[in-house]
């Protein structure tokens, strides 16, 4: 975003400031923004903060606050290398927890999908066209892969969102405005879209890349099944990924439930395999308020 409207807000004077590590040095920099007066100061996903290479901005920022102060962490996953670096700025400090720590919402219903390499695509496309749904999210590792994943659903009957950090801020808020309003009940995206985003009515979360780590599994299927809503969370996911697979499972210590798409020409893959049982899968309809949502079934 741009600086002009951000410095005329400073100026006319701000009580409370929510900022990103790199902008606030910016102006703290430039001698517009002073520390010397805060009382709270919170840092809010720290786990990503300190994953997208953060920590030297942030304790920066921390040195210019005073030392008489409250400070506060907010995530919704602590792992333990996040929890050993607290005592640089907390000070005795109180956990409180809401929920269980790395666990994913129960509401959430988790399908995984081996497939062949040369397949992945295909079996997407299979799933969106026998999946009933009101929205969803599809997650990619990569922005050229959300990009490729989102050029090939232009022959959907409706438009698909983008969103990742390559994407202009006017057009991320945009594919997000079209997401939330029903224009685009798909959205392609990378994990910039697996936090801090409260859509209601996401009724399912693809995995069309296995995450590589496994906190952010929760965070993605996080977006659907919210205020005890029931969603669904589809995982594809190829034999080189097994073991972020494996890694999730131990994450959030469950194991998730293999499955096969009905009448889908499978290539044969090790996956099936690996000592899992595969189970065949159908669609059916539960009524919904917007019309019928269709998930997998044991046959």
């Amino acid at each position: 975003m741009g600086y002009g409207h951000q410095r005329e807000q400073i100026q006319r004077g701000i009580d409370i400031l929510v900022a990103t590590p790199g902008r606030l040095l910016d102006f703290m920099d430039q001698g517009e923004i002073h520390l010397a007066h805060l009382t709270h100061l919170v840092l809010d996903e720290v786990d990503r903060m300190l994953d997208m290479g953060f920590l030297p901005d942030v304790k920066k920022i921390v040195g210019f606050c005073p030392s008489k102060r409250q400070t506060l962490f907010f995530s919704a996953t602590v792992p333990p290398e996040i929890e050993r670096l607290t005592s640089w700025v907390l000070r005795d400090p109180l956990t409180i927890e809401i929920g269980l720590r790395r666990s994913a919402a129960e509401t959430v219903t988790h399908a995984l999908y081996p497939v062949a390499a040369d397949q992945k695509h295909e079996l997407l496309l299979a799933l969106l066209e026998k999946t009933h749904y009101e929205s969803v999210i599809v997650f990619c590792r990569t922005k050229m892969g959300a990009d490729r994943v989102a050029a090939s659903l232009t022959h959907l009957p409706h438009p698909v969102g983008v969103m990742h950090s390559d994407r202009s801020q006017g057009e991320r808020n945009e594919a997000l405005a079209g997401f939330r309003s029903g224009k685009y009940p798909v959205l392609v995206a990378t994990d910039i879209a697996a936090r801090g985003l409260d859509i209601a009515g996401v009724t399912h979360v693809i995995n069309y890349d296995v995450p590589q780590h496994p906190e952010d599994y929760v965070h993605r299927i996080g977006r659907t099944g919210r205020a005890a809503q029931e969603g669904d969370a589809l995982t594809l996911f190829v034999a080189e990924e097994l073991p972020h697979v494996e890694a999730i499972e131990r994450l959030i210590q469950q194991k998730l439930p293999r499955k096969k798409l009905e009448n889908f020409p499978y290539k044969f893959t090790a996956l099936f395999e690996e000592g899992h049982s595969v189970a065949h899968t159908r669609t059916r309809g539960v009524r919904t308020a917007k019309g019928y949502s269709f998930g997998a079934r044991r046959r």
